[in-house]
């Protein structure tokens, strides 16, 4: 008995690539036109997991670059603009050869696709770690410095500890291992992407705590950004001790 075509929709919905070309063959050779039609959706979704494994391909230049190196590293840091809340940096050594698929500059994903690809990275890496400096060390130092103190944590985290580092624009002092700054490097290098889509999901997931402890600021919805609700709240309430008092200055008096 033949499947009824919301039968092959739903096996198609639920179906591997592996299992994709069999569907087509199958479907294309159907006599109802809305079972063809599925052929057509299954033909697509293969030519777009393509295109997706050519751009991914692409993301790894520079770990071929270096592929004689064991352990190659990306390091990004997510949240040196926000007003409040941690910077957060990524470290993460991929496996050789890795072709995680959708992996990109954390900032062009949905927070539902971070998260998907958080636990994925998370399973698949020969290593990954987070390091972080708070709204206070920012001010102590600066939030430069603060950056490349988070990310020389995340660094030192690491076991194995790589071999090279391939940083998002930035050189880290204080870090012997070789370093390769590369522009835009969260769009350019897969290894650089995880660190910024691991970074990013910590700190959101961080900055979802803090607006349980300070429900008025909206840190869940703008994660310490700037948004006029944001400034609004800060500017009725005041500052709460993880608010960066060096970056507040033009909206309150900060103690």
């Amino acid at each position: 008995m033949k499947k009824s075509a919301k039968e092959l929709r739903e096996q198609l919905q639920a179906a591997c690539e592996d299992e994709l070309p069999e569907f087509i063959r199958i479907c294309g050779q159907d006599e109802r036109e809305s079972v063809r039609k599925l052929a057509e959706t299954a033909k697509k979704r293969l030519a777009a997991l393509e295109r997706e494994r050519e751009r991914i391909g692409k993301l790894r230049e520079y770990e071929r670059r270096y592929e004689e190196l064991a352990f190659i590293c990306g390091v990004d840091e997510v949240g040196r603009g926000p007003l409040a809340g941690p910077v957060v940096a990524g470290a993460v050594i991929l496996p050789r050869g890795c072709e995680i698929l959708y992996i990109n500059d954390s900032k062009k994903l949905s927070e539902k696709k971070r998260e998907e690809l958080y636990r994925v990275i998370e399973r698949e890496a020969v290593a990954c770690a987070v390091g972080s400096a708070t709204a206070e060390r920012i001010d102590e130092i600066n939030i430069l410095q603060a950056t490349y103190e988070a990310m020389r944590e995340a660094i030192g985290k690491l076991t194995p500890q790589p071999d090279i580092l391939l940083n998002d624009a930035v050189t880290i002092p204080g870090v012997e291992i070789p370093q390769v700054p590369i522009i835009k490097g969260d769009a350019k290098s897969i290894s650089i992407g995880a660190a910024s889509i691991f970074a990013k999901v910590t700190r959101d997931r961080m900055m979802t705590e803090y607006d349980r402890e300070y429900p008025e600021y909206g840190f869940a919805a703008n994660k310490g950004y700037g948004s006029a609700a944001h400034i609004a709240a800060l500017k009725e309430y005041g500052p709460t001790p993880i608010h960066r008092r060096s970056f507040i200055k033009n909206f309150v008096e900060a103690e």
